[in-house]
């Protein structure tokens, strides 16, 4: 694991001007070593300033695991093919265009490769909760909408073999979904429509009697329960809650 400081930017999609907030966390702040920081590199978030991430989906009450059907990729998913750039003009923050944005989620993937498709046609939304990925996924462009996309679309958690560190912190700093890592290849050992089961305490994904055991998210995961940065930055008093 990586430690650093998060310093947190205005986002493109806010109304006002972008500026950096340097925000000092009490702890260092844990990433994967897969993501590729510096112990010494400072973490950039990108945010949307004023009363939050207001794109978030509605969040639930606590759980202590997710399960449902998995939706398996392999290696190298880019950005594009999480959410091709003609999409990019739906804006999150509107309800309407957020359902939008989900109902193309993953529709960047070639068809001969993945005939089953992550959001069926006619769809806003999918019956795959979990993703199953292999390696860098999220690389590509810096785009925001990659993660909001997939949790606009019903994802809520993706477990990868590793990702692009962009990927990685705009899923932290939006507090969208759940960024796992492990260390097993599970794209090559869990199919499409196969049922898993996440335990969030314990973080492991179980597939029948077989458990695989996830790496820890450290300090990223209180930021993600409270709904990403700038929520996390208001719980903690680093920034006055209007």
């Amino acid at each position: 694991m990586a430690k650093g400081r998060l310093r947190v930017q205005r986002d493109c999609l806010a109304a006002t001007p972008r500026r950096t907030i340097p925000l000092t966390f009490p702890k260092p702040f844990l990433v994967p070593s897969a993501s590729g920081l510096s112990p010494h590199h400072p973490i950039f978030f990108r945010i949307a300033i004023g009363s939050g991430p207001s794109y978030n989906q509605k969040r639930e009450a606590a759980v202590a695991t997710i399960s449902g059907p998995a939706y398996v990729v392999g290696d190298n998913i880019d950005t594009d093919q999480i959410i091709p750039a003609q999409y990019l003009m739906l804006v999150p923050t509107e309800p309407d265009e957020l359902r939008k944005l989900g109902s193309y989620a993953l529709s960047g993937l070639p068809d001969d490769l993945y005939p089953e498709r992550f959001v069926a046609a006619g769809e806003e939304t999918s019956r795959y909760s979990v993703i199953i990925a292999g390696r860098n996924f999220g690389c590509g462009s810096s785009r925001e909408h990659a993660p909001i996309a997939l949790a606009a679309a019903g994802c809520r958690i993706v477990i990868a073999e590793s990702y692009a560190r962009i990927f990685f912190r705009n899923s932290v700093s939006t507090g969208v979904l759940y960024p796992y890592e492990c260390a097993e290849r599970l794209c090559d050992r869990i199919r499409t429509g196969d049922r898993v089961e996440v335990d969030l305490q314990r973080e492991t994904l179980s597939v029948g009697t077989t458990r695989h055991a996830l790496k820890p998210l450290g300090e990223a995961r209180p930021v993600i329960e409270a709904g990403g940065i700038f929520q996390y930055a208001r719980k903690t008093g680093m920034v006055p809650t209007p």
